[in-house]
């Protein structure tokens, strides 16, 4: 419970821990952002890190001098690609041994078909934009990896998102984020950033739903 209570608190309050950091630590934060946005895209457990709003505070830390722009970019963009490889790998290695193929009444040959054939065919769209989206974009390379898609495939795609990912909300964060009314209601906009992506993911399976129902 208390762990929870911390990351809540992390996750609304991240400019306050990431400023208190930065001036006892320096240097090492870069490390720790690193960290944090390879596991939050790399392992499949760990969805709830705070990626969006990390990425928007740091460019407001670039923005005031706290921070160096350029090496922050180039180095949670190298983060989320191999966060987003790592994450494609597992989901490629363990997904078949999960299901052990047709040995297991698990395993279902026409949906997994089916999912092959639309990361094939969509999977590069949905890679770029669950890299938006909380917790689909931790679950979207594993399950890329799952279907078999491409590496080559997944790779553009993963370069592209994630440049599009961590330069835009780095690059709005640093003209944006030291407006006065921003950093007064920093706590909102978290939170808008948190819950407007997951209320489309819901609308988005609930019209595919009814769709389908159809």
């Amino acid at each position: 419970m208390e762990l929870l209570t911390f990351l809540l608190d992390f996750i609304l309050h991240v400019d306050k821990y990431l400023e208190t950091f930065v001036t006892n630590y320096g240097l090492w934060v870069y490390a720790l952002l690193f960290l944090v946005i390879f596991v939050e895209t790399g392992v499949v457990v760990m969805p709830f890190l705070p990626g969006d709003s990390l990425l928007f505070v740091v460019g407001a830390m670039c923005g005031v001098g706290l921070m160096s722009y350029p090496l922050s970019v180039g180095l949670l963009f190298a983060a989320a690609v191999l966060g987003n490889q790592s994450n494609y790998a597992i989901g490629r290695h363990f997904g078949p041994k999960v299901f052990q193929w047709e040995d297991s009444k698990f395993f279902n040959k026409r949906a997994f078909n089916q999912a092959h054939d639309f990361y094939e065919k969509y999977g590069g769209i949905t890679i770029v934009a669950a890299r938006f989206m909380p917790f689909l974009r931790t679950f979207a390379p594993f399950v890329a990896g799952v279907a078999q898609m491409t590496r080559a495939k997944f790779t553009f795609y993963d370069v592209t998102g994630g440049a599009l990912w961590v330069g835009g909300i780095i690059t709005i964060g640093y003209f944006f984020g030291n407006i006065p009314f921003v950093k007064a209601h920093l706590d909102k906009i978290i939170w808008a950033m948190i819950f407007i992506p997951g209320l489309l993911i819901f609308f988005g399976a609930w019209k595919a739903r009814r769709k389908s129902a159809a």
